[in-house]
């Protein structure tokens, strides 16, 4: 399978993740700011080779079998500085996912990187429906999800780095995905 395409948005460049990318992750995500409403499948304390672990064992052999896509998130004004990551998975109840280094949260990014990425979902793989899971206390991520049009669906507990919370699950189809696209156009 080839690697996802480079995306790009008014203020970010996503670039398809590469093993390089590993010291940077590293440096970026081994936060507790970062991880703590992540699925507790996540080390913590994140060990120093868990980004290289991660890339080389998990999301790359994932997108070379075509099941996932990933990118880096950068500044269109600093391309070569990775501030975070964004996910596709076609995975049950779990399509997306994201994190954004401290620093650059609050601004915006997040929601403009998750826009591209649910249209590439959309129209580029054609899915029809999109579904994402987050703990309960993530009211940012949460905001995400109302902002961009999704429906909470379900809740039910599970474990994340930071403990047990209430897990929602928020979703969009296509066809509301496409109607909402419609009339920002």
């Amino acid at each position: 399978m080839q690697p996802p395409p480079t995306l790009q948005t008014r203020r970010l460049l996503l670039q398809p993740l590469q093993l390089s990318d590993a010291p940077a992750i590293q440096q970026r995500f081994a936060h507790w700011e970062v991880v703590r409403y992540l699925n507790a499948l996540v080390p913590w304390p994140y060990p120093a080779d868990g980004a290289l672990g991660y890339l080389r064992d998990v999301a790359l052999p994932a997108v070379a079998r075509g099941e996932e896509w990933h990118w880096t998130i950068r500044l269109l004004s600093q391309p070569d500085e990775l501030i975070g990551s964004i996910s596709l998975m076609d995975t049950v109840d779990n399509n997306r996912g994201f994190w954004l280094a401290p620093q650059w949260q609050g601004q915006g990014l997040m929601s403009e990187a998750c826009g591209t990425v649910d249209a590439f979902w959309f129209e580029t793989l054609g899915r029809e429906r999109m579904r994402v899971p987050k703990a309960s206390p993530n009211v940012a991520s949460r905001r995400i999800s109302e902002r961009a049009g999704m429906q909470w669906v379900s809740s039910e507990e599970k474990d994340f780095v930071s403990g047990r919370f209430a897990c929602d699950l928020w979703e969009m189809t296509r066809e509301q995905w496409l109607l909402r696209h419609r009339r920002n156009d």
